[in-house]
């Protein structure tokens, strides 16, 4: 089995693991992206169904704005089981800025959800995305 087995295996005392990574990082193209994941807050306060109707169409916006500058690779709702997560966005940016753009959105800032940040990496042209329109509210959704 290759991979992280396999580079493991391949490290020893006198070549580390951290060696063993910056060398497969030297020999392999990456695209890098950032992932933001959006997750309900424990202490979220509680919305009426307008309030919620609102905030939702709030959110929606502010993603296709993101997509349309650019920032915004993609984004859509996770279907987790238990609700803790509620959606996942790649963008184009680096981690703080990325950070930055994804507190703006009025769901966050409502205290609704929170957003955890990270860099991904993936080989270099393995994905492509399109442009294309994002709904600015959940009735263009749902259209």
């Amino acid at each position: 089995m290759l991979g992280w087995l396999g580079m493991v295996r391949l490290t020893s005392p006198d070549r580390p693991w951290p060696s063993a990574r910056a060398a497969y990082h030297r020999c392999m193209d990456f695209d890098q992206y950032t992932v933001a994941l959006l997750v309900r807050r424990a202490d979220a306060p509680a919305f009426t169904a307008e309030q919620e109707a609102e905030l939702q169409d709030a959110h929606l916006a502010h993603l296709a704005d993101l997509h349309a500058a650019g920032h915004l690779a993609a984004a859509g709702p996770l279907t987790d089981p238990e609700g803790f997560y509620r959606g996942l966005s790649i963008l184009t940016v680096g981690v703080d800025e990325a950070r930055a753009l994804k507190e703006a959105d009025p769901a966050v800032r409502a205290g609704k959800f929170a957003i955890v940040v990270m860099p991904w990496m993936v080989p270099g042209g393995a994905i492509r995305f399109q442009p294309t329109e994002f709904p600015r509210s959940g009735a263009q959704a749902r259209s």
